[in-house]
């Protein structure tokens, strides 16, 4: 079981008030921060979780490095949707926060939940990923929203510049009925396998490590906590099992639509001839008359 302390910085920008998760993103958010903590102290009771948000004037401290859930909720609870996004300057907080986590023997790992544009170019982007990487900090980044094209490729050039043996990820989760904890699951942030597939889950550098949760499935050891083991196992089902029957309901309807471009043979021809008998009997009559091989059996 790895020994980590980890710095989860949450998007609290204007555009973390969308409603196109459920129930809106803050609060998908809120929920995915749940999940992450519970997933990183079962899996070492001495790792520890600490909590920032980058929205706003500037990034903002909001629970240093704890075991206490209560104190991450209650960071939570205090934090105000306003501004816009800072990516670089958080990463830079809450890096300077690892540097000063009490046990050193933890290794270290930032936690980035981004849903705005990213105002900072490609080279600098590029430049901070290689200084975390030097200082051999870890960092996961879970993407989600519309992000455009533009955020989409400085993510996966971030990601890219800060592989290590210990795994960064970068996960893109596109929006859906889903809450975003459920489709969080499956990625290789938290020891899934990074199939979502059409849930949008997609992992850069997902085999350079185990995403912190040692050799258990889902980064949690079920003698431990068995219950979230079977809550993890769950989500992760369902969610498995939505994109199944999404996957087959989309190839039937396809299927449907090229039936329906088929036309029948006889499908002109009335059902009845002028003399009221089922159409095309009498010309199997005359055939039958006309047959020179047929027996009489008079």
């Amino acid at each position: 079981m790895v020994l980590e302390a980890s710095m989860i910085i949450v998007d609290n920008s204007e555009s973390s008030r969308n409603g196109d998760y459920v129930p809106s993103r803050w609060e998908a958010q809120a929920d995915a921060v749940n999940l992450i903590f519970s997933a990183k102290t079962a899996a070492n009771p001495e790792s520890s979780v600490g909590l920032m948000s980058m929205g706003g004037n500037t990034p903002e401290i909001l629970t240093t490095l704890t075991t206490d859930i209560g104190k991450i909720l209650d960071g939570l609870h205090r934090t105000k949707i306003k501004g816009s996004s800072h990516f670089t300057t958080g990463i830079n907080v809450a890096a300077l926060a690892l540097k000063h986590r009490q046990n050193k023997s933890q290794k270290q790992r930032i936690i980035v939940f981004t849903c705005s544009p990213i105002e900072e170019d490609e080279k600098e982007l590029v430049k901070l990923s290689k200084r975390m990487k030097k200082n051999a900090i870890n960092i996961d980044i879970i993407s989600f929203g519309e992000l455009g094209e533009e955020t989409t490729r400085k993510l996966e050039k971030f990601s890219e510049a800060c592989q290590s043996t210990e795994g960064s990820h970068l996960a893109f989760i596109q929006p859906s009925s889903n809450l975003l904890s459920d489709s969080l699951v499956t990625t290789p942030i938290l020891g899934g396998d990074g199939s979502a597939g059409d849930a949008g889950a997609g992992g850069a550098g997902g085999e350079g490590g185990d995403a912190g949760g040692g050799s258990f499935e889902f980064g949690v050891d079920p003698s431990v906590d068995p219950e979230l083991a079977l809550a993890l196992r769950m989500s992760y089902e369902e969610e498995k099992a939505r994109q199944e029957k999404d996957k087959k309901a989309k190839e039937s309807a396809e299927g449907k639509s090229e039936l329906e471009q088929i036309a029948e043979g006889d499908e002109k021809q009335p059902l009845l001839d002028d003399q009221g008998q089922p159409s095309g009997s009498g010309n199997k009559d005359k055939k039958d008359k006309d047959d020179p091989d047929k027996m009489d059996t008079a």
